[in-house]
């Protein structure tokens, strides 16, 4: 059976050698077993970063594999919009893991109500769903 590790995190997320070092623990953390890297498929940030990472990890011979969960057209959206996203991550953590890497930066949600600096909305959601389904969950923040 494979390491499941969920990533979420920020669509501005920029770091990459923190993605990179969280995927190499995760490789490690899983043994013998096949380490797949679970994921939102947002085309930037950490989702998108994570995703090259580990397909480049695979081109290097390593047992990765990558499993996508876009929002848009995603089996748990069933046509809504808006909160695609929200019902999409509840939907990755029903699925299950090993491990949960969040990776959050600052919320730049332009109409946001929350006062004072606080991390974005959908990367602290999904790590708040993952540590509420009992999934170990290690949050790195800018």
């Amino acid at each position: 059976m494979a390491f499941r590790l969920l990533v979420t995190g920020s669509r501005d997320w920029d770091d990459v050698g923190t993605i990179r070092a969280a995927l190499d623990q995760a490789l490690h953390s899983a043994g013998e077993r096949p380490l797949v890297v679970v994921h939102g498929a947002c085309a930037s940030g950490a989702d998108w970063h994570a995703n090259h990472v580990a397909l480049w990890m695979r081109g290097q011979g390593l047992p990765v594999d990558v499993e996508q969960h876009p929002a848009g057209g995603h089996a748990s959206e069933f046509g809504r919009w808006p909160g695609a996203g929200p019902r999409r991550n509840k939907y990755m953590v029903s699925l299950g893991a090993n491990a949960c890497a969040a990776f959050i930066g600052p919320c730049t949600r332009p109409r946001c109500k929350v006062a004072g600096p606080h991390g974005s909305h959908g990367a602290t959601g999904c790590a708040d769903l993952a540590e509420a389904a009992g999934i170990p969950t290690r949050r790195w923040a800018t």
